[in-house]
Formats: structure tokens, C-alpha cells, sequence
């Protein structure tokens, strides 16, 4: 069959966050187009064949789901990546698609804590010209007065609301290979360490000035703070916000309307039903300790923005 568009998707999981892989898939198929190729690639470097084959029985004629282990490429850096509370380095895994797919010059990266309301191909045809990113401001730095700070003087964006969010990505993997974006990324683990936001702050101080900023409604965060009235595209479950650990989490009817349709909805289930009060209280203290590093971090470095 002939598709109109191919479009390129990337997920980079571990066998704990599969089952919502398996949730973002579902919202993914519900709003597809026949007329597009959806091609999703999901990168990883612990993930059981038993899952593998799981997920991909969710393919359908025009939704192919391939699974890339990149535990070979990042063994030369995997000592240099620093992470922090539920993070695995699987999430640096997206700042090297460009280099190790040539083949597309365009993608979209998504993070697995979504729900996914309305057709990703709308997404990925967003023209973000010769930017090397298309990206939505960051909730929690648009609700947080400690990480605008962070933004504007650690890591150096002009103005925190041009700060990304990084968990859902318009790739323009052209632009990327021509400047030599893993190289710097490479460069930059060797001189700064980012320790807020990690991967992502690297991707805002490579990416500044070549950012186009798009409508929140393809990252929705569950920030009551951050309703508009706009029809949402993508619900992005972010930071300890998940309605698999909590009950009212904003928007937390997408994600169970679609975990019903997976073959993980019981694990889902149980994973709520035992996530303990002590588990609550360190998510609360992971929050509350990345404000205090955000402070700390910020009170490190001069501030000229007022001579701008």
C-alpha cells in the first residue's frame, strides 16, 4: 500500500516503564490515519523478549513497532550520565537518533507517560523550518519560580518561557547531523554537569535559538494551573504525576480509558493498589530536594539578565 507520509517515532523504555509504552501505543492507533506509516522505534537496553513480543502484537497494517538495543553505543559514555530519583539513563537515549539513524531526517521522540488524544501525524508535520527542535514550554518551570530562575541563569535560556520540555520532540535530524549535535552533547558531559533536569537542560543550552516553540496542547501536563480551554492533543504525565501511584490526577481519565485496552491493565493496577505511603513521601521529597538544588544551582552563577 502506498502511505502518504512516513513518519518516524522514537520511545526509549526499560522493562519498567513498558506497560505504559503499551498505553501510549493504544492512544497512538485510536487517533492514526490510514493514510500515514507510523514507524516506531523503540530504543532500549533491558527490556525482557517477553515484553518485546507483548507490545509488538499491538501492531496493525500501518503501525510497525521495531525494538533497537543501544547498549552497544552507549557503553562508551554510560559512566559519564548522571541520573537522579526514578530516572534511568534511558532518557539520554534520544540525543543520539540523529546519529545513529541517517536514514530519516525528521522524527518525533516521545516520552512512554503520555495519552495520546489526537493524531500524531499532526504533530510531526508542524514545520519547525531549520530549528533544530519543535518543543512545548515546560510545565513545571511555567508553574515553579525556583526553576525559572534555574532556566534563565543556569542553564542560560533568555527567557524561561522558551525553556522545553523535552519529553515530546519535533526532531530535525538534518540539522542535528550538520552541527554536530552528539559531538557537543559528548563535549558538554566532559565540562558541565546539568543536575535538574539532566538531559534535558543539555538539550536547552545546545538547542538555544534554534527552538520552535509549539502549542502546550501536544504536551499537556496535569497542572490545573495550566488549563486554557484548548483542545488537547497529548496528555504528558510528568515528574510524579502519574495516575498509576495517585488518585485525581488531572486528565487521569485518558490514561485508563486507554490502559483498559492493554494486555498490562492488572500490573497497572496493582502497581496503584501497592504504591505505599512511604513511596508517596519520598516522591514528595524528591520534589521538594530538586527545588533546593534549583535554588542552590541558581545562587552558584552571576546574573546579567538585567543588562540585556
Amino acid at each position: 500500500m502506498h502511505y502518504k507520509n512516513k513518519i518516524p517515532i522514537f520511545f526509549a523504555v526499560d522493562d519498567g516503564y513498558i506497560p505504559f509504552l503499551s498505553v501510549s501505543i493504544v492512544g497512538l492507533k485510536k487517533n492514526c490515519s490510514k493514510d500515514n506509516l507510523y514507524l516506531l522505534k523503540v530504543l532500549y537496553n533491558n527490556i525482557s523478549d517477553y515484553n518485546i513480543k507483548k507490545i509488538k502484537k499491538q501492531e496493525t497494517e500501518n503501525i510497525r513497532i521495531e525494538f533497537i538495543n543501544v547498549t552497544n553505543h552507549m557503553e562508551k559514555i554510560s559512566g559519564k550520565l548522571y541520573t537522579r530519583d526514578y530516572y534511568s539513563k534511558s532518557t539520554y537515549f534520544r540525543l543520539f537518533i540523529a546519529d545513529l539513524f541517517p536514514e530519516f531526517n525528521k522524527a518525533l521522540y516521545l516520552d512512554s507517560d503520555i495519552a495520546i488524544l489526537s493524531d500524531i501525524a499532526n504533530l510531526y508535520n508542524i514545520d519547525i523550518g531549520d530549528n533544530l527542535v519543535g518543543a512545548a514550554p515546560d510545565g513545571v518551570i511555567r508553574t515553579t519560580a525556583e526553576f525559572q530562575e534555574y532556566a534563565e541563569k543556569v542553564v542560560g535560556v533568555n527567557d524561561y518561557k522558551n525553556y522545553f520540555n523535552a519529553g515530546i520532540l519535533i526532531m530535525n535530524l538534518r540539522e542535528m547531523r550538520k552541527c554536530d549535535f552528539q559531538d557537543k552533547f559528548v563535549y558538554l558531559l566532559d565540562t558541565i554537569k546539568f543536575k535538574v533536569a539532566q538531559d534535558q537542560d543539555y538539550l536547552n543550552r545546545i538547542c538555544k535559538g534554534r527552538v520552535k516553540i509549539i502549542s502546550d496542547s501536544w504536551d499537556k501536563m496535569p497542572f490545573k494551573e495550566l488549563q486554557n480551554g484548548e483542545p488537547i492533543n497529548l496528555v504528558h504525565y510528568n515528574l510524579s504525576l502519574k495516575p498509576w501511584h495517585y488518585d485525581g490526577i488531572l486528565y487521569e481519565e485518558y490514561f485508563w480509558n486507554f490502559a483498559k485496552e492493554t494486555e498490562y491493565y492488572d500490573e497497572i493496577l496493582s502497581m496503584k493498589k501497592n504504591y505505599t505511603d512511604e513511596e508517596k513521601d519520598k516522591d514528595k521529597e524528591a520534589y521538594e530536594g530538586l527545588v533546593k538544588l534549583a535554588v542552590i544551582e541558581a545562587g552558584c552563577v552571576g546574573d546579567d539578565r538585567n543588562k540585556r
